[in-house]
């Protein structure tokens, strides 16, 4: 089969091209910006990809074209599609039904954590030798791919990153209904998404609908401490449930460091003893761990396991140091994992200072819906950086700074990257840890900080001391 996918330089669905051609498909695709790495990624994969929305691609007469949720009505390839009446599916719809209908798959839904913990639950499985096949938004380092069919050998297990976004134009239901899920972790669950999104209350329905596609057999791991979803429940459950969290069935102990000793219906599972910090991390692995057991992985295999597993890239990434400045990269945006990013990181460098830069461009937060939230988020720091575009497309339709002020004066916001990357440059000293937070590439600044700390080291006659992050040792600090 010929597929053509309209949107396809997205992580879900170029994710998906991957797995099309891995299954043995003749795949292109076509996006607004074709631009690396992915698009790189995906020709090397033999992907052929189209620049625009053309209508003139009518003329690769593909089998099927398959569509991602960043098209809409009025797009000029979709407007052809439809005149002519040619066959058409969603994205999720047509990965449901062709990647993981004869799969056990396990599935990662929430608000926050479902990157890492399905790269926990991907790894986990890895090296419990089921060699499982992954979809999942972000890169695992212990795999270096976002996608794959299967490992060294066909598997009969998929994990996948489960997301309450919109499957398309025309299909309003969240991605994760199409999945499927015989295992199911529902990791916590909170207001977002507000582009979309009325309220909580229609999240909780859609993840009720996902409850609703687990069958009798399958099971739910379930954050136990959080209102909303125990909310979903009450609606109706029809399959197993184990809950994680304190004081419940799946729960923790903290030990020397980051370590924790795991513990299920009051019996001890073992230590897990690991690099990276953060409740919200020994949350997650509370959760693969429970999920992992599931398809038959004991508890201490999980736990060998995550020993070894070395985070997602983005998540408290050390993207370098230089003049003796370590430059962190992390994808959070939401006000709740803005925070719990930050207290991992002063967790982990005690009194060193804490430099965060944010950038809030998610939909939810270029609305302005959760501005009030920020300042909290950002308590911990020493200094804060916010910065937004002034006009366009990309600008934010409030003030940054005025949101910001109640941080008072240690705080500095700015609408060009160039005069950012100087006030950082000013004000770090060495020894500081420069946070940098956004769900995008920021426009390149965590190289241009990087190179203009080594220039301010050069110019002052001292060693610039910088260090790739992509060297073994300074990946992530934590994740």
């Amino acid at each position: 089969m010929h597929i053509h996918i309209l949107g396809i330089c997205g992580t879900f669905m170029g994710g998906l091209a991957v797995l099309a051609k891995e299954a043995g498909h003749t795949v292109t695709g076509c996006d607004a910006n074709v631009y690396p790495p992915m698009s790189t990624q995906l020709e090397s994969q033999g992907i052929s990809l189209t620049q625009g929305f053309g209508a003139e691609q009518i003329a690769l007469e593909p089998d099927l074209y398959v569509i991602g949720n960043v098209v809409s009505r009025g797009n000029p390839l979709m407007e052809e599609i439809l005149n002519r009446g040619l066959p058409y599916v969603s994205g999720p719809q047509w990965m449901g039904e062709h990647i993981l209908h004869d799969k056990w798959v396990l599935a990662v839904a929430g608000t926050h954590g479902k990157t890492t913990t399905s790269a926990m639950l991907a790894w986990i499985l890895e090296y419990a030798g089921y060699a499982p096949g992954f979809l999942i938004g972000g890169v695992p380092l212990n795999f270096g791919i976002s996608a794959r069919l299967w490992g060294n050998h066909a598997s009969d297990f998929f994990v996948i990153e489960a997301d309450e976004y919109d499957t398309a134009f025309f299909d309003k239901r969240s991605k994760f209904v199409h999945y499927h899920a015989k295992t199911a972790v529902l990791n916590n669950l909170e207001y977002d998404h507000a582009d979309i999104f009325p309220d909580v209350a229609a999240i909780e329905t859609q993840f009720h609908h996902l409850v609703r596609t687990v069958p009798g057999v399958g099971r739910l791991i379930v954050n136990g401490n959080n209102d909303s979803l125990e909310r979903v429940l009450k609606r109706g459950c029809w399959s197993e449930k184990e809950f994680f969290g304190n004081e419940q069935a799946w729960r923790l102990l903290m030990q020397d460091g980051e370590d924790f000793d795991v513990y299920f219906n009051d019996q001890l599972q073992g230590r897990v003893q690991w690099n990276l910090n953060g409740e919200h991390n020994r949350q997650n692995a509370l959760a693969a761990i429970a999920a992992a057991r599931h398809v038959g992985v004991t508890p201490e295999i999980s736990i060998e396991a995550l020993a070894q597993f070395v985070s997602v890239k983005r998540r408290m990434e050390v993207r370098g140091v230089a003049d003796g400045v370590t430059v962190i990269d992390d994808f959070a945006h939401h006000p709740t994992a803005v925070a719990t990013t930050v207290e991992g990181l002063r967790h982990k460098v005690g009194n060193a200072r804490i430099l965060a830069v944010l950038e809030p461009r998610s939909n939810t937060m270029k609305l302005g819906t959760m501005k009030q939230a920020l300042p909290g988020s950002l308590e911990q720091a020493d200094l804060v950086f916010g910065f937004g575009e002034a006009d366009g497309k990309s600008a934010l339709g409030w003030d940054l700074a005025e949101a910001l002020a109640p941080l008072g004066d240690k705080v500095a916001c700015h609408h060009k990257i160039d005069q950012l990357v100087q006030d950082i440059v000013s004000k770090a000293k060495t020894g500081d840890h420069v946070l940098i937070m956004s769900n995008g590439g920021f426009g390149g600044i965590h190289q241009k900080l990087l190179d203009a700390l080594q220039d301010r080291a050069q110019q002052a006659g001292s060693p610039a001391d910088s260090q790739d992050g992509n060297q073994p040792g300074n990946r992530a600090i934590a994740a």
